[in-house]
């Protein structure tokens, strides 16, 4: 635990390779040519590389960092890092130096068939390379061991497909910005050379005592708990969002802090979340690649420091049943190099034809390739959560609020909106200051929601990485705007075919905008007559990968080629089923090894109890050995059909066996729950082998 705060005006971004220490480190010419390329997303001089490497090789061992290493995203959800120390070859004399080429700052070399490539690659075809993204600055970690420089990379293959989750990413927004620009063009804006798509992702985590979570081989197997009776506490008194931190957890997050403003991690609210035991941290704007970065940051660094504070952060989706999951909303929006905010209605959009193209843009390419972001969010993890307890539904649609609805409406029928002036809060109480209500309420049960200035995507799960999500986001936009341009290119009157446009797109589009409750039953019938997707699973959302449309939509745009995406897809299957098999595994083994055995020797304690008291045993122990008798026949039964059921998942295998996980092992595994949560509630605690939900989500009060 930290000792004391940092001062953090002068602390922050210290290990950072940013801005300052360039202009420091680097020769005046090699400065303003990568600071041009970073900026304006110019093609990298490589010549400049040796210069960049020695600078930043020398400002690495200044924060006494000993090693190095290309620091990537590949396809497994995780972040992967091979340490280089900067010791050269001895000279002559046995003399080490401390050396770092350009050669080695641009390129890395990794095995690629050792990570998940959806049969790109063969395995006997293994190299892979990491290639440095001069965008996203490098970084210094500390341990207590000692330190590392960190340098933001791609990984692609011998061939140059895309290994990894930033490579679509760093396209999709080159892909964007292209478009964007051709469009601020037309309406007279000659400044901007670039725009960026930026992202500010909120991170739901749970902390659980480590050494209780240590006797749940559910949790430390595969992250959440695959049987549990609810606590008799829950959320249901909405005492613990927003409530007051408990000093230990305040302990926890201000290490978190500290840590991430070190690493230049924009960190800016911390909070309880709804469920118990749940916390929130989320981080300022930033480029997408850079959020996206900075998030994998954000995760390793609260499961890092959790552990020094006796804690273990979970980051799935759905660690408990019944109460709320975790997500990460991803907060997305677009401005220019020189700060232009291109998502910004200002105070009277139905007159801001800029805004209202890129709306209308962004609501086309929600209804059209809606099944195709919606799978940008899919994940094993977040089936069990969407839908459910403050989770958004897995039907999209855009929320826009009253105010931008009325807007729309009125383009779409003829009408002319008046602009509309803010409007006075009024509290009824003299002494509170003057507030004026923003132009749109929130809907927290929209998966994609219009806030002011951004659009909120509420669908992402909270261990996944937003490198997906974006790259689709930005990949849908910049070719919505390129069939703008086709649109109006040839117009003799350009305001006149702007406005038409946005009707046509509007008026066809409508059905995707929707303001009402997403938890309601009438929703989905009411989504349904539109026929807009309601894709339940993440087996049926992964699918939309091999269709022509989306197939289309990635090679016109090059962000990915069909090879890639079919990769993706296997990829995608693989961890499906992969996930839902070491569920099975795990569950049985704890049924067999740990639960039904310690349920029978209660058993027998009870039948020994109804021999005491022969020739009359109280009602309750002889209900209880009648309810726990059928209990244990259920969950032995369920138990045997699920290992009957996973022997025969072996001669499956891709998208067979992840619909295979899906339909019948997921069910298996409910069934055995049943039983086994309605006899932790009867078996006497000192019995029941391992922690509760309330010994678990309690431990911190």
């Amino acid at each position: 635990m930290s000792e004391k705060r940092i001062d953090v005006e002068s602390e922050f971004g210290i290990d950072v390779f940013d801005d300052t220490e360039m202009r420091r480190h680097l020769p005046k010419k090699v400065y303003e040519e990568l600071d041009r390329t970073i900026r304006e997303g110019k093609d990298l001089d490589a010549s400049l590389a040796d210069d960049v490497a020695h600078g930043l090789k020398e400002w690495a061992l200044s924060k006494g960092a000993t090693h190095y290493t290309h620091w990537f995203q590949p396809l497994n959800g995780l972040t992967a890092e091979k340490h280089d120390s900067f010791l050269s070859r001895p000279d002559s004399r046995g003399k080490i130096m401390m050396s770092f080429s350009g050669k080695e700052l641009i390129k890395g070399e990794s095995d690629a068939s050792s990570f998940p490539s959806g049969g790109l690659r063969a395995t006997f075809e293994a190299r892979g390379y990491t290639a440095w993204d001069c965008t996203s600055p490098a970084f210094v970690i500390h341990d207590d061991y000692g330190a590392v420089l960190y340098i933001p990379t791609a990984f692609c293959s011998y061939t140059g497909e895309a290994l990894d989750e930033k490579t679509p990413l760093l396209r999709s927004m080159n892909y964007l910005s292209d478009m964007a620009i051709k469009v601020l063009r037309l309406f007279g804006d000659t400044t901007a050379k670039k725009v960026l798509s930026f992202a500010g992702p909120e991170q739901e985590y749970f902390l659980i005592d480590s050494d209780r979570l240590a006797r749940r081989k559910d949790l430390v197997y595969t992250g959440r708990t695959l049987f549990g009776a609810p606590a008799p506490k829950g959320q249901e008194l909405e005492d613990h969002y927003f409530g007051p931190i408990r000093e230990k957890i305040s302990g926890f997050m201000s290490e978190v802090n500290e840590t991430l403003w070190r690493l230049g991690v924009p960190a800016k609210t911390e909070h309880n979340e709804v469920a118990p035991s749940q916390h929130e941290l989320a981080t300022i704007y930033a480029p997408a690649n850079v959020a996206a970065d900075q998030n994998q940051l954000v995760m390793i660094l609260l499961k890092r420091i959790a552990k020094k504070h006796g804690l273990i952060c979970l980051l799935g989706e759905k660690p408990f049943q019944g109460i709320n999951g975790s997500g990460k909303h991803n907060n997305w929006s677009i401005g220019t190099d020189d700060g232009r905010e291109l998502l910004k209605p200002g105070d009277n959009p139905c007159e801001n034809l800029l805004f209202l193209v890129f709306l209308s843009a962004i609501i086309k390419g929600a209804d059209e390739y809606g099944a195709l972001i919606r799978e940008s969010a899919s994940s094993y993890g977040n089936d069990f959560r969407l839908g459910g307890h403050e989770a958004p539904p897995a039907i999209l649609s855009v929320f826009l609020g009253d105010d931008l609805g009325k807007v729309v409406q009125d383009i779409i029928h003829g009408d002319k909106s008046a602009s509309h002036n803010r409007t006075v809060l009024k509290t009824g109480v003299k002494t509170l200051p003057t507030l004026y209500r923003d132009t749109t309420d929130r809907n927290r049960t929209s998966p994609f929601a219009f806030t002011g200035n951004k659009f909120e995507f509420r669908m992402v799960g909270s261990e996944s990485n937003i490198s997906e999500p974006n790259a689709v986001l930005g990949t849908v936009l910049g070719y919505e705007l390129s069939q703008y341009l086709d649109a109006v290119k040839d117009a003799k009157d350009f305001t006149k075919a702007t406005k038409e446009w946005i009707r046509q797109s509007l008026a066809k589009h409508e059905r995707i905008i929707f303001n009402g409750d997403g938890y309601s039953k009438e929703w989905i019938e009411e989504a349904k007559k539109r026929g807009l997707p309601n894709i339940t699973s993440a087996v049926d959302a992964i699918s939309v990968l091999s269709s022509k449309e989306v197939i289309d939509l990635f090679e016109k745009t090059g962000v990915l080629t069909k090879s890639e995406l079919l990769s993706r897809m296997e990829i995608k299957y693989t961890s499906y089923s992969s996930q839902a098999l070491i569920d099975c595994r795990t569950i049985s083994h704890m049924a067999h090894k740990i639960l039904l055995p310690s349920v029978n020797r209660y058993l027998a304690f009870l039948y020994d109890e109804k021999q005491k008291a022969l020739p009359k045993a109280p009602s309750y122990v002889t209900e209880s050995i009648k309810s726990i008798e059928g209990l244990l026949e259920e969950a032995f039964l369920a138990l045997k059909k699920l290992d009957e059921d996973v022997l025969k998942a072996g001669n499956k295998k891709g998208e067979k066996l992840a619909r295979y996980a899906k339909d019948v092992l997921l069910p298996d595994m409910f069934a055995l729950r049943k039983p086994l949560d309605e006899l932790e509630l009867l078996v006497d605690k000192s019995y029941w082998p391992i922690p509760s939900y309330g010994d678990l989500l309690f431990h911190t009060i």
